[in-house]
C-alpha cells in the first residue's frame, strides 16, 4: 500500500505534498476534546493535516444520524507527515525527514497529476430519485412556512459501486485543472481517497485573526463573454441568492461572537461575486479577533459545522437535514485542512468532491443547495445537477 499523502495549495508555499504519518489521532465516532487538545499540544511546532466529518455535529449538539453510511470516514483524523515537499519550480523537501521512497513517491505524484488520460467510465447512480427529491422538497418548504427554519441546505448523493480507481492522482489532476478550485485537496490513506475541488474556505486563522468565507449563490459560466458577464450580474442582483447569503452571514457572525474578542466581529465583504473556472459564486467574508486563551477545540465547537452547509437556525436545520436526506454526509459538508507549526490554520468546506472507500470500492459525489421560502423545486434540483456536472460528466 502506498503511503498516506496529503496535497494542498498553501497560501505562501504554493502546492505542498505531505507524505507518511509520523503521528496520528483518529476518532471513529465521538469527539474527545481532551484527546484533540492533547494531540495539538504534543505536536505544536509540526505541520498537522486532517479532516473533520460533518457527523461531529452529534458530539457538539444533541443530534443523531441514522441514515446509511457507505463511506465510513472517521469523525476526525489528524496526522503529522514524515516529509513535506513543495513544488514551485522544482520539487524540494521543505520540512521533515528525507526518505528515499517518499521522494520517489513525490516525483511520481507530480508526474501523475499532469496525466491527461485519467477518467471515469461508469455512470453514477442517483440515490434520490427526482420524484423523491420533489416530495422531500415540499416537506422542507412546509417546515419553512411553519417558521421551524428560515433556510436549509438539502443535499443528495450520486454514487458508483464496485469501481476500481486505477489512477486517482491523475483523476484529481484533471479535476483540479477543470475547476482551478482555490481550496482543493487530495488525501490518500489506507482506507480512503479524497478528491476535493472546493471553492470555499471554512476557517482561516492567521495570528489573532480568524476569518470565515461562506458561499451561498451559484450561477453557471458561459464561454460567451457578454453572456458570462450577464450571468454574474444576474447572480449579484438576485434577491433570493442575496437573502440566502445574508442569512448565513448572520449565522457566522453569531458563531464567531461566541469566541471573539469583544466587538471584533465584522463583515469584510458582503455578497461579492467571485468567478471560478466552472461557476460564479456569491461569497461573503466575516472575521474576528481572538484572545490567546481560545484554542482550536473552542473554535471548532463554536463554528462547526459551517452554516453554509446547514442553514438557519443551525440546530433546527440539521434536524431537518437528517429527517429528509437519505444518506449520511460523513466527510461531505465536513472540512479538510492544514495546521502550521505556529498554530495558524486553514480549513476548507468539503464540497465538489469525490469520496472513495478503498475497501468497498464505493465512490460518492454529493451535492446540495440552499432552500428558502422563495425556492422552486425544479430550480434547486437543476442547481444540484450543475454542481455535479463537472465531477460526474467532466471527468469522462
Amino acid at each position: 500500500m502506498e503511503p498516506t499523502c496529503f496535497y494542498w495549495h498553501h497560501h505562501q508555499l504554493g502546492p505542498v505534498l505531505g507524505i507518511g504519518m509520523a503521528n496520528e489521532l483518529k476518532l471513529d465516532h465521538q469527539f474527545d476534546q481532551t484527546q484533540v487538545q492533547d494531540f495539538f499540544t504534543a505536536n505544536h511546532g509540526n505541520y498537522i493535516f486532517g479532516h473533520l466529518s460533518y457527523e461531529l455535529k452529534n458530539s457538539f449538539e444533541a443530534l443523531t444520524s441514522a441514515n446509511p453510511d457507505h463511506l465510513h470516514f472517521p469523525v476526525l483524523h489528524f496526522w503529522v507527515p514524515e516529509s513535506l515537499y513543495q513544488l514551485k519550480d522544482e520539487l524540494r523537501l521543505t520540512w521533515g525527514t528525507h526518505i528515499n521512497e517518499h521522494e520517489v513517491f513525490a516525483n511520481n505524484f507530480y508526474a501523475l497529476l499532469d496525466e491527461k488520460n485519467a477518467g471515469l467510465t461508469s455512470d453514477f447512480q442517483a440515490r434520490t430519485s427526482k420524484k423523491r427529491y420533489f416530495k422531500q422538497f415540499e416537506k422542507l418548504k412546509n417546515a419553512l412556512q411553519r417558521g421551524d427554519i428560515y433556510e436549509v441546505n438539502y443535499c443528495q448523493e450520486f454514487h458508483l459501486e464496485n469501481v476500481a480507481l486505477t489512477n486517482p492522482i491523475g483523476l484529481f489532476g484533471r479535476l483540479n485543472e477543470l475547476t482551478k478550485a482555490p481550496h482543493a485537496a487530495y488525501i490518500q490513506t489506507n482506507d480512503h481517497i479524497v478528491l476535493c475541488a472546493s471553492p470555499e474556505r471554512f476557517l482561516q486563522k492567521k495570528g489573532h485573526l480568524l476569518r470565515s468565507e461562506p458561499i451561498k449563490g451559484t450561477a453557471p459560466r458561459s464561454k460567451d463573454k457578454a453572456q458570462d458577464q450577464h450571468l454574474a450580474t444576474a447572480l449579484q442582483n438576485n434577491p433570493k441568492e442575496r437573502a440566502e447569503n445574508i442569512m448565513i452571514v448572520d449565522l457566522v457572525r453569531n458563531d464567531l461572537s461566541q469566541i471573539a474578542a469583544k466587538d471584533s466581529v465584522k463583515v469584510d465583504e458582503l455578497c461579492a461575486i467571485y468567478s471560478f473556472e466552472t461557476v460564479h459564486q456569491m461569497i461573503s467574508k466575516i472575521s474576528c479577533q481572538l484572545d490567546n486563551s481560545v484554542g482550536f477545540t473552542a473554535i471548532l465547537e463554536a463554528c462547526f459545522p459551517m452554516g453554509s452547509m446547514t442553514g438557519a437556525p443551525k440546530i433546527a436545520a440539521m434536524q431537518q437535514i437528517e429527517a429528509h436526506e437519505d444518506f449520511k454526509r460523513g466527510l461531505y459538508s465536513g472540512s479538510i485542512g492544514l495546521i502550521e507549526p505556529n498554530g495558524d490554520f486553514d480549513f476548507n468546506v468539503v464540497i465538489r468532491s469525490l469520496l472513495y472507500n478503498r475497501n468497498s470500492q464505493y465512490l460518492s459525489c454529493a451535492v446540495g443547495s440552499a432552500i428558502t421560502i422563495g425556492a422552486n423545486a425544479e430550480d434547486e434540483y437543476q442547481e444540484c445537477l450543475l454542481k455535479a456536472e463537472k465531477l460526474i460528466h467532466g471527468l469522462r
